[in-house]
């Protein structure tokens, strides 16, 4: 496993944390952090054993207060083409691991913009969700205007976009920014419940039933019908449906871990 500088991993019984380790500035992402996640990503994709990973933020006050801004204020024009954060969030979106973000504190700017691209995102009472790229005067750029106004709606994206207000986490549940809110002191039982039923399917259903969300999406009815035709074709010959279908009728837990 690789040593990182600013996140911290950890690979155990299908789960791979990765945590974003700057707390003492908010865990904001910079370019070093930016590749590492990259490369942590990419370490966790290749692992056939991992299953989900967890994106969270070091110590409980802040999951990423966005990009640093310092590094940010020196961007020239052209550096806004080349795939960089958005393009990072996209391979998360894209990967073929079922992908949480626990979001503690503050996920602001590309922070938020972290948690949109994961599948599942779980928010604690002190949580704060925002995308406040306009008062620096420029604009979401990792993906922010679109996944947030698809998850949330376009009235709901705008607000929060054209004001920067930022949302709490009973808020952010409420309008189906996240999926799930609970305490603190809950977090680590609910983290453990999701993670409990993901680890238990078969992993190539897993990954062609994300293709089939996203790549469905925003496609006309008939298209998207396909594409989940497709994907069930593909899983129609793979040995985890066998497992699978067989643990069913012999009525017990199928055992895709060892396949």
């Amino acid at each position: 496993m690789s040593i990182y500088q600013n996140i911290e991993v950890e690979n155990n019984q299908g789960l791979f944390w990765l945590t974003l380790n700057r707390p003492d500035v908010r865990n904001a992402l910079d370019a070093t952090m930016l590749q590492e996640i990259d490369q942590a990503v990419t370490e966790a994709e290749e692992d056939e054993n991992v299953k989900v990973i967890i994106f969270r933020g070091a110590g409980g006050k802040s999951f990423a207060a966005g990009a640093d801004i310092k590094q940010l204020k020196e961007r020239e024009p052209l550096e806004a083409l080349v795939p960089g954060m958005q393009g990072l969030y996209k391979k998360i979106e894209d990967c073929s691991k079922a992908t949480i973000a626990v979001v503690e504190g503050y996920a602001l700017g590309g922070g938020c913009e972290l948690a949109l691209a994961c599948d599942i995102r779980v928010a604690t009472d002190n949580a704060k969700l925002g995308l406040p790229e306009l008062n620096l005067g420029i604009i979401p750029g990792a993906g922010g205007t679109q996944r947030l106004s698809r998850i949330v709606g376009k009235g709901h994206a705008l607000d929060m976009i054209l004001t920067g207000k930022i949302v709490k986490g009973d808020d952010a549940y409420r309008m189906g920014l996240v999926q799930y809110y609970v305490t603190q002191e809950e977090l680590d039982e609910q983290i453990d419940s999701i993670t409990e039923k993901i680890v238990q399917k078969g992993p190539v259903a897993i990954k062609l039933a994300k293709h089939a969300v996203h790549h469905g999406y925003d496609l006309s009815g008939e298209a998207a019908m396909w594409i989940e035709k497709l994907s069930q074709a593909v899983v129609f010959g793979t040995e985890d449906k066998q497992e699978g279908t067989s643990a069913f009728l012999e009525k017990r837990k199928p055992d895709f871990k060892n396949r």
